[in-house]
């Protein structure tokens, strides 16, 4: 049974590659990210100004939350992503969904023969045995620059797309320093994990690099 971890940043690449892994070896894949990116979801669509109860009612949102529930066109806002990182430093909501996806993986491990992880914690934290572990990352310049090109921009001058860039580059920028400071499971590759910069290649050259290192061609 195989399980494929994959980290890093957003924007990197990292989802593109387990879908492109999961395809090419029939192993189900999880965004794990897409998990906290519901439950913020969740929270947002409250709209009440003041969550002073944002822990207890992520932990409530994330312990009926299912995988076949989760919609990812709906999830990818920057508001959406920011709350999500807010709320993952939360040890309780970590742990709810922590136990959510060792379930997924044990499950598909038995059914499929394996299974494909990523986010930012799961070479470390999720899957720590895991059999391969990648961790993605990319400029914040390059990344920023993805994340536009996902906007439909077409009607934009562009001193609207350049603001609209900088404001993306800024957004992206916090996003790592919360997830890299936090104290709990901080972004950070696990110390066996490959390291893997994107900013120079497209998703078939990841693919290309991780699928050598997986069948064992260096």
């Amino acid at each position: 049974m195989i399980e494929i971890a994959i980290d890093g940043t957003a924007g990197s690449g990292k989802g593109t590659l387990g879908k492109n892994l999961s395809i090419k070896y029939g192993y189900p894949h999880l965004d794990t990210g897409l998990m906290f990116r519901t439950v913020a979801y969740s929270l947002l669509s409250i709209k009440k100004n003041d969550l002073k109860n944002l822990e207890s009612l992520s932990c409530e949102f994330a312990k009926s939350l299912s995988f076949i529930a989760i919609n990812e066109k709906k999830l990818r806002s920057e508001e959406t992503g920011f709350m999500a990182s807010k709320i993952a430093v939360f040890p309780k909501l970590r742990n709810i969904l922590k136990l959510k996806q060792i379930e997924f993986s044990n499950i598909n491990k038995k059914k499929y023969g394996g299974c494909i992880l990523d986010g930012r914690d799961i070479g470390t934290v999720i899957l720590p045995n895991a059999d391969f572990k990648f961790f993605i990352t990319a400029s914040i310049e390059i990344r920023a620059k993805r994340r536009l090109l996902e906007k439909n921009i077409s009607c934009l001058q562009e001193q609207n797309v350049e603001c609209m860039l900088q404001s993306i580059i800024k957004d992206i920028s916090r996003r790592d320093k919360v997830d890299k400071s936090r104290l709990i499971s901080p972004l950070v590759p696990a110390k066996d994990a490959f390291i893997i910069d994107t900013s120079m290649i497209d998703p078939n050259e990841l693919m290309s690099i991780v699928v050598k290192v997986i069948e064992g061609r260096n």
